[in-house]
């Protein structure tokens, strides 16, 4: 179904060379309108949005559903168990913040998987960003943009489209997380969207504001080296914030700001509710996906449960002196990994998309071997090659329409740590998918004949 809505909206292009440079100057007003920009540079650049089957997009939903309660297994078995959490390789001072009640159930009210389709069924999950998930602001921006871009319009006459949304699902988590924070007290929500001035994600941070405001919320965008806990607030000025929207990865707020930070001191005293919240660093590092994957822990999960992770979760582990299985067969994991670099790739525990990833089909053997001795010294899980799917898409450069393969990932976000509720596509020319290394977004709508 997805194949045949991108051959119609591609066929449209190449019919009407007008439609097509009407529709990329449409698409590249509305991105400098609305500042859809990326570090200074328009978030979408390409000319059609992401279609997914009605097939696909269940099978997303479904399966998000069905592996969500095995991560908060290994949640609670981890907080519960110190023997079992050394699994996921956290630092002395990431196990104080352990310690930190939230005030809510959820450790990571708003989440987001990256996955990636092989076939319509075929989904491969490697890794849960449960700390400070970005994307939905663009997302959903540019789902609308694409609404009044001429070549969608037209596109509409033949299929039915819906966009799958996500900045409903970040506002509902965060407002029911507060609701629990809070208790019994009627104080509305003044929201600190939390993150650096100078992110290149800035702009998405005024989509949110926008939407906030809209909302009926009151919100500002704060930088962390503008706030100070006093009195038993968390001020930002004479701003009183009593829920952050926190988008600064852990270890950066610590890096930067140490452990009294004031936003940790407000988290650790109740004095705001931070979303989300830090022990959403649990299930955030890499090796979350190892503790999943790795036969010692098989006992933890139903049966059920075991075999949507072989379906779905790629053979992950913590790189380590052990034994282990792989396909069935015992191994020794160091050796393995050193002989068999054209089927693994190297990731650090901790990091933002491709940053210190080691894919080894990529590196010669010397290379690999190197990486394989530092991951040894510091905490990188290895994992399994996954197929990375490529998809069609059209650019309009110097007056002519273009078809360019593109890799696509697509990245589920939840709510709630229970349900998928929205969806946010990257694409690239070249592996890896990343928007910071030159990729693109691009809106994510669920299609259908008329």
């Amino acid at each position: 179904m997805s194949a045949d809505a991108i051959r119609a909206y591609h066929d449209l292009l190449a019919a009407d060379p007008a439609l097509a440079a009407d529709s990329q100057a449409a698409l590249d007003k509305g991105q400098e309108t609305r500042e859809l920009v990326y570090a200074r540079r328009a978030v979408c650049g390409v000319l059609r949005p992401r279609f997914l089957s009605p097939g696909q997009y269940r099978c997303l939903h479904d399966r998000v559903k069905a592996l969500l309660p095995a991560f908060q297994l290994a949640h609670d078995r981890a907080l519960a168990d110190l023997g079992f959490r050394r699994q996921f390789r956290l630092a002395e001072w990431e196990e104080e913040l352990l310690a930190i009640d939230p005030g809510f159930r959820d450790p990571s009210p708003t989440s987001r998987f990256d996955a990636f389709f092989g076939s319509e069924q075929d989904l491969r999950f490697t890794e849960f960003n449960t700390e400070a998930p970005a994307g939905a602001g663009y997302s959903d921006s540019l789902a609308r943009l694409f609404h009044g871009v001429p070549v969608f319009q037209e596109f509409g006459r033949q299929y039915q489209v819906w966009a799958v949304l996500a900045r409903p699902g970040v506002l509902h988590a965060l407002m029911d997380a507060y609701k629990q924070w809070r208790g019994n007290t009627s104080d509305p929500p003044r929201v600190a969207i939390l993150d650096w001035r100078d992110s290149p994600t800035f702009a998405e941070f005024v989509l949110f504001y926008d939407f906030f405001k809209v909302m009926g919320i009151e919100a500002r965008i704060v930088d962390p080296r503008d706030v100070e806990y006093r009195s038993g607030k968390l001020l930002a000025g004479d701003y009183v914030i009593n829920l952050v929207y926190n988008r600064v990865p852990t270890c950066e707020l610590i890096a930067r700001g140490g452990r009294e930070h004031p936003v940790v001191l407000a988290a650790s005293h109740r004095a705001a509710c931070v979303v989300n919240s830090f022990r959403s660093r649990l299930l955030g590092k890499r090796a979350s996906v190892a503790v999943l994957s790795d036969e010692r822990n098989a006992a933890l999960f139903t049966p059920d449960q075991l075999q949507m992770i072989a379906a779905h979760i790629p053979w992950t582990r913590v790189v380590e002196d052990r034994r282990t299985m792989f396909e069935g067969a015992e191994i020794d994991l160091v050796p393995f990994v050193l002989a068999n670099k054209e089927r693994l790739v190297l990731r650090p525990n901790d990091g933002r998309g491709a940053e210190g990833m080691v894919p080894g089909w990529s590196v010669d053997s010397g290379t690999w071997e190197a990486a394989v001795r530092v991951a040894l010294t510091e905490p990188f899980v290895v994992q399994e090659k996954v197929g990375l799917p490529a998809e069609p898409f059209p650019v309009f450069e110097g007056g002519a329409l273009q078809i360019r393969d593109q890799f696509v990932d697509t990245s589920p976000f939840v709510a709630f740590g229970s349900f998928m509720h929205g969806c946010l596509t990257r694409i690239a020319p070249d592996a890896p998918v990343n928007v910071a290394t030159g990729g693109s977004v691009v809106p994510t709508f669920v299609v259908e004949a008329r």
